[in-house]
């Protein structure tokens, strides 16, 4: 939850606010928390000062990693507000450190566009069988520990749940919120940082593969129910990799594409 500081104006009528965050190790991955979750937790703050509802664009670097059960501050700046999205940068402290450096466009996505164009091009989702014939994350040797479970139901599609077993750098699979709440726009940022690195497949037992750059394109408001993913890696090179994924709502709409640049520690 992210609120003002004492002391604030509202965050609509300034363009530089700071907002105290709660920071929960319930969502790490190993000993840091998950980097979706800490993009989404400014996002909270973020979106206040938009004063519109959806990230349509979001850049994350994550300058060090973020410490669990801990409080925070995200600070605010309005760059450049607008009629169909309005540019936010927020930055994540903690201590006397900065975490995050993000940059996000906002939007309202239930609003419709004026556009005379009315062509569109959707990408298929991708096939998968039901969840209760996936595999659950919890029970894959990732080399890490998954606190971060107990908040999400992440279940894998059996053919990239083996590690090492692919020739192929992919995974894909369901994903939801643990306590069954649907997910939200801020939520699909989340989920686009929170499956199994897609290497997996391919090399094994990776452990914690650090992201130095997330950005998510969110498309959608999604529909209630589960929501579809898929993750690829095409590029590995001297340490890091580049990797692509997609996310589909209960409806079979494109909802978000996410790429990000990572450690192979």
């Amino acid at each position: 939850m992210a609120r003002p500081t004492s002391g604030a104006a509202s965050a609509q009528a300034q363009a530089n606010t700071s907002f105290d965050v709660e920071i929960s190790d319930k969502w790490n991955i190993g000993e840091n928390p998950n980097g979706g979750y800490l993009t989404a937790t400014s996002l909270q703050a973020m979106r206040h000062t938009a004063g519109q509802p959806d990230p349509l664009s979001v850049t994350t670097h994550f300058l060090r990693p973020g410490s669990g059960a801990t409080g925070g501050v995200v600070e605010t700046q309005l760059i450049r507000p607008g009629r169909r999205s309005t540019t936010v940068t927020g930055q994540l402290h903690q201590g006397d450190k900065q975490r995050l450096q993000v940059v996000a466009a906002f939007g309202d996505l239930s609003a419709e566009s004026s556009s005379e164009i009315n062509h569109s091009l959707d990408l298929p989702p991708v096939d998968l069988p039901p969840p209760d014939d996936c595999v659950s994350r919890v029970g894959l040797e990732q080399g890490v520990d998954l606190p971060i479970m107990s908040r999400l139901d992440i279940r894998l599609d059996p053919k990239w749940a083996a590690a090492g077993a692919s020739d192929h750098a992919e995974v894909s699979g369901w994903i939801r919120f643990a306590d069954g709440r649907p997910a939200d726009t801020l939520g699909l940022v989340l989920f686009g940082d929170a499956f199994p690195p897609s290497l997996f497949s391919l090399l094994g037992r990776v452990g914690w593969v650090p992201t130095l750059e997330l950005t998510v394109h969110v498309r959608r408001r999604p529909e209630p129910g589960w929501i579809r993913a898929r993750f690829s890696t095409t590029d590995l090179h001297n340490g890091m990799l580049i990797e692509n994924g997609e996310l589909w709502d209960s409806t079979g709409k494109l909802v978000a594409q996410s790429r990000q640049l990572a450690l192979l520690l």
